[in-house]
């Protein structure tokens, strides 16, 4: 996301504000760049290579044109009322047309509507990415959150790392969902943890496990997995062909798997979270679940889980139901339930049948802490919430998907000093959500890569862990024999594939934090 850029700025003065109370459909921004007070407006910040056009549809248009890729990504920027929209979701909407668009470097760049802000958390970067090449009009429209402690939030229009023309009209940003309502008084009395443990400690497991792995894990004295229902991939999957046979035959067999290692993780004492990583009909190009673009996929997920309860409402071995891996929403039809609506309806179905078995939330999109911070607990009793920590991002998922120069931590990365009290700082959102609902926290993922420069990785993952210590939080380490770029037993070699012949320092950390476990 950091990259060299000419910027046309324009702060929205005329914006649509709600001070006072904000209400979903309220409008923050409205554009559609036709009439004399819209071109008075942008005539004032514009320049050579982002210009007002006239169409072919008699309309006025934003178009960004940029003809060579040494030149600096060019884009305008529109200042949102941050104050305003803190913990929001808000629907940005724009019609876009295309011409020439070049292959970008990396998936985020090209055409921009990308919404940015700041706060002392970090900074967020959600957007929706649009093709390559030439395209007629075409609507783009995607949810994006506002974190609760953004101090700036800016909305980007133009063109990043590529070369081609873009036309953006009808631009629309409104509010999607208002805020969490101020907590009540939390109850009093230690959280509901659905175990009698002083904590739980382990990983998030490869799919294919077997006696001898789960035996080679017990060795570090872990106690606890969590175990994904994965069909073949993340975040995509055969799910996404949206076929309920062909998934319902699927999770039967992954479930029979789980069945077969029951008794082996009793005897080690491993305790079992059932994680539900691929949900029925996977996810779409944007990588949000259909789950809330169908009903049949919802109806498939309620029945899942009241089937998945039946099986394991009497095994002591299973800690829980982890009910969706990040879900993530995007826009819906009026006529399904959103992410919390749906976990209200599957906890009552679950608890029609199962009354004792720890129910696991994550919250939308992805799970991060931010997600979780801005979420609103459901109204039940035996709940545990989860979140996921990969932030920075930059650091912990470095050259997995493209190729950039290594980033150290602790450092500046993205402008920013990242270091155990900027850790802390980032995951005191949750602390603080934690305190004003007296819920339980389990880390159900965290990882960095590998090969991140140097000792990198193991002093994320130690800083981390002090962190979730010292918050009482359980945790699961992602990942115990998956894939090898988040393997402890792997160097950090990129292109040694090999486990270890003696324990790296990121596994010892692991084992020494095991150590304290009980059974």
């Amino acid at each position: 996301m950091k990259v060299t850029c000419f910027v046309l700025l324009l702060t929205l003065l005329t914006a649509c504000v709600i001070v006072s109370a904000i209400n979903k459909g309220d409008i923050i921004v409205q554009h559609n760049f036709d009439g004399i007070t819209e071109q008075a407006t942008w005539n004032k910040v514009l320049g050579p290579l982002v210009q007002l056009v006239t169409t072919e549809r008699g309309s006025t248009a934003l178009r960004t044109d940029r003809k060579q890729l040494d030149s600096p990504s060019t884009w305008v920027q529109i200042t949102l009322p941050a104050s305003t929209l803190r913990g929001c979701k808000i629907r940005i909407q724009a019609a876009v047309k295309a011409e020439n668009i070049s292959v970008p470097p990396n998936s985020w760049n090209g055409i921009k509507i990308m919404l940015h802000t700041k706060g002392s958390s970090g900074d967020t970067y959600p957007q929706q990415n649009l093709p390559q090449g030439t395209f007629d009009w075409r609507m783009a429209d995607y949810v994006a959150n506002v974190p609760l402690d953004t101090d700036q939030a800016i909305l980007a229009l133009g063109l990043e790392a590529v070369t081609g023309a873009v036309w953006f009209d009808d631009l629309n940003v409104t509010v999607y969902s208002k805020p969490r309502p101020h907590p009540p008084t939390p109850p009093a009395g230690q959280p509901y943890k659905g175990h009698n443990l002083t904590r739980l400690r382990g990983a998030m497991i490869g799919i294919n496990l077997q006696e001898q792995d789960f035996r080679d894990f017990a060795s570090w004295n872990a106690n606890h997995v969590r175990w994904q229902l994965l069909w073949n991939g993340f975040p995509h999957s055969p799910a996404d062909d949206g076929d309920i046979p062909a998934y319902e035959t699927w999770l039967e067999s992954a479930l029979k798997h789980l069945d077969s290692m029951l008794s082996v993780c009793r005897q080690l004492g491993i305790h079992i979270l059932v994680d539900l990583h691929t949900p029925p009909g996977g996810r779409n190009s944007e990588n949000e679940c259909n789950l809330f673009k169908e009903k049949r996929f919802q109806d498939a997920f309620l029945t899942l889980w009241e089937k998945i309860a039946r099986r394991y409402k009497d095994e002591s071995v299973i800690w829980g139901y982890d009910l969706v891996n990040e879900p993530v929403e995007g826009t819906m039809p009026d006529t399904l339930m959103d992410w919390r609506e749906l976990a209200i309806v599957t906890v009552q179905r679950i608890r029609a049948i199962d009354s004792q078995h720890a129910i696991i939330i994550e919250a939308a999109p992805w799970g991060g802490p931010g997600a979780l911070a801005n979420f609103e607990p459901l109204p039940f009793e035996k709940i545990v919430y989860s979140f996921h920590m990969y932030e920075p991002g930059e650091f912990t998922h470095q050259n997995v998907y493209n190729d950039i120069p290594p980033i150290s931590y602790p450092g500046v990365i993205s402008g920013q000093m990242w270091n155990k009290e900027q850790l802390r700082h980032n995951l005191n959102r949750v602390l603080n959500w934690q305190r004003d609902y007296n819920v339980h926290i389990y880390v159900g993922e965290f990882s960095a890569i590998r090969w991140a420069p140097g000792d990198s990785a193991y002093a994320y993952l130690r800083d981390n862990i002090d962190i979730f210590e010292e918050n009482g939080w359980d945790w699961a380490y992602h990942a115990f024999r998956e894939w090898p770029g988040w393997s402890v037993e792997h160097i950090g070699d990129k292109n040694n594939t090999q486990r270890a012949p003696v324990p790296t320092d990121r596994q010892r950390l692991l084992i020494d934090w095991f150590n304290k476990n009980e059974h």
